[in-house]
């Protein structure tokens, strides 16, 4: 399956699309606000020039992520850390909503990190919910299972944030969210993808059970820019 380019940069496309309200700019370089989200990216045509357009918007010595792709690094821009990742989108992916599912707003906040803290499903801050819907499963009145929808490419949802309480795995829970944010992704007229780590073979093989297909390699870089 032929998927728009905009899923080979997803995040400049967010950015130049229907994120840009939360989008800051310099040159050939964008990111999120760093309230909402830690994700930069430089032009998918950029060269070098890029560099100091992103280190002009980050300031000397911010780490900055980066997803995909991106031309040489200079020597004064240090390498933090790098984990290989991998993309899919939904090919053949069954939805339904989930009735017992809610969707999680402003008050829900400080749950939602804590569950993350314990779970570490990839980053999350505090305005992230601003990015699109969140749905969470609760038991006694307890958070123990959430997922929502961060980067929105056009045509496009990516599913993240999915996690679930430790003493609650093995239900299912993370499957039942999926599938309803996916069905209201799909309503939209939309396709949903995620991004899994390459080691986390489990969540790559519970993804690929439920219709997801891989559709490229990405890494995930920490960079942290010159200090002057």
């Amino acid at each position: 399956m032929e998927l728009h380019d905009v899923l080979e940069a997803p995040v400049w496309a967010a950015l130049h699309g229907p994120h840009h309200i939360f989008a800051e700019h310099s040159g050939r370089a964008a990111r999120f606000h760093p309230d909402v989200a830690t994700f930069c990216a430089l032009a998918p045509d950029a060269g070098p020039e890029a560099w100091p357009d992103l280190a002009k918007l980050a300031g000397p010595g911010a780490d900055v992520l980066l997803a995909g792709p991106v031309p040489p690094v200079p020597a004064d821009w240090a390498l933090r850390h790098e984990i290989p990742g991998v993309q899919l989108a939904a090919v053949a992916l069954d939805t339904a909503p989930d009735p017992s599912a809610v969707r999680l707003g402003a008050n829900d906040v400080d749950e939602m990190l804590d569950l993350v803290a314990r779970t570490r499903p990839g980053p999350f801050l505090r305005r992230t919910i601003e990015l699109g819907t969140y749905l969470g499963l609760r038991h006694e009145g307890r958070l123990i299972a959430m997922a929502g929808e961060r980067m929105h490419p056009p045509g496009h949802t990516e599913i993240s944030a999915v996690c679930t309480d430790p003493a609650f795995r093995g239900r299912g829970l993370a499957t039942r969210l999926i599938r309803a944010l996916a069905h209201d992704i799909r309503a939209r007229g939309e396709t949903p993808f995620l991004h899994a780590s390459a080691s986390n073979t489990n969540a790559i093989r519970l993804y690929e059970s439920l219709g997801f297909e891989q559709t490229r390699p990405t890494t995930f870089r920490v960079l942290r820019t010159p200090s002057a």
